[in-house]
């Protein structure tokens, strides 16, 4: 399971300006903003953003200043994986470490869409003892046996919604490492590359 919401791009502007200072070509800039306040390429800023983008990674630094934050909402197995995209991204998470105690343990609190009815009576099982160690820990907080318990047995699959800030050169280079990958979150996450602002000139360069 992978959920995504609370999209926001900025810095398109001042993207496409930094674009054009090797050759102080700022007077043919033909992007605008719009009623609703958005900032829109024209399709000259466009067609010039996409032949940097295609002619390489020394030639599109401009698109590691276009910026995109974002709420995702995955499993643990997901986010070790994304946490090898260290440069350039930060992210602040939801706390395991302090706040696991703070609401009673479900299914819904973890991915198990691809599990068969064996492997959901297990994971059952451990929601079900997670949620009695919760109980104890609530109970008396100076047993840290119970909390211990809970941080050490949490499986992988528990969903953890972390905000990330990011640049589209990071998009470009996860889009094309993960696009194939095995799990289905990554196949999510990709679709959604897809969906931003001018991805298709600037992200999908190697198409």
């Amino acid at each position: 399971m992978l959920k995504i919401e609370r999209v926001s791009v900025m810095n398109l502007e001042n993207a496409m300006r930094g674009a054009r200072n090797p050759m102080n070509s700022w007077a043919k800039s033909d992007s605008h903003y719009d009623e609703d306040g958005n900032y829109v390429y024209g399709p000259v800023d466009l067609e010039f953003g996409s032949r940097l983008c295609h002619a390489g990674i020394d030639h599109r630094k401009f698109i590691r200043q276009i910026f995109v934050s974002v709420d995702i909402t995955a499993p643990l197995y997901w986010w070790k994986e994304f946490d090898t995209y260290k440069v350039g991204t930060v992210a602040n998470s939801t706390s395991t470490m302090h706040k696991i105690h703070s609401k009673p343990f479900e299914r819904e609190d973890f991915s198990y869409d691809r599990l068969d009815e064996k492997g959901i009576a297990m994971l059952d099982s451990i929601i079900a003892y997670l949620e009695e160690e919760r109980q104890r820990f609530n109970e008396n907080r100076e047993d840290r046996q119970s909390w211990h318990n809970m941080i050490q047995i949490l499986p992988t699959s528990y969903n953890q919604m972390r905000t990330v800030t990011m640049n589209y050169e990071n998009l470009v280079n996860m889009y094309y490492a993960r696009k194939s990958h095995k799990l289905a979150e990554w196949h999510v996450f990709c679709d959604w590359i897809k969906t931003l602002p001018y991805a298709a000139e600037l992200i999908l360069v190697k198409d």
